[in-house]
């Protein structure tokens, strides 16, 4: 896996973990405005890293193969184990 790939993957997840730990605090703070905020830039800056990975790296999930040519490419490449996604 090549290094723009690899950072590309870090911001997924760092952005991932802030979605998650700020929805745990919106269960309980619904209507606090800042935490609202910070949960659509971390949803934002998620669905960029997510966009640029796909397009440079492979798809990231099943249904974001584009699976209109004549092959299923999820398989193409290197498993995780492999190096590869």
């Amino acid at each position: 896996m090549n290094e723009n790939c690899m950072q590309l993957l870090n911001v997924i997840d760092q952005a991932s973990f802030a979605m998650d730990d700020v929805l745990l605090y919106l269960d309980t703070h619904p209507c606090d405005q800042a935490a609202l905020s910070y949960y659509q830039s971390a949803a934002g800056m998620r669905r960029q890293a997510m966009d640029a990975y796909q397009q440079s790296c492979g798809p990231l999930m099943a249904d974001s193969v584009n699976s209109a040519g004549a092959c299923w490419l999820w398989v193409q490449g290197p498993w995780p184990w492999e190096g590869g996604r």
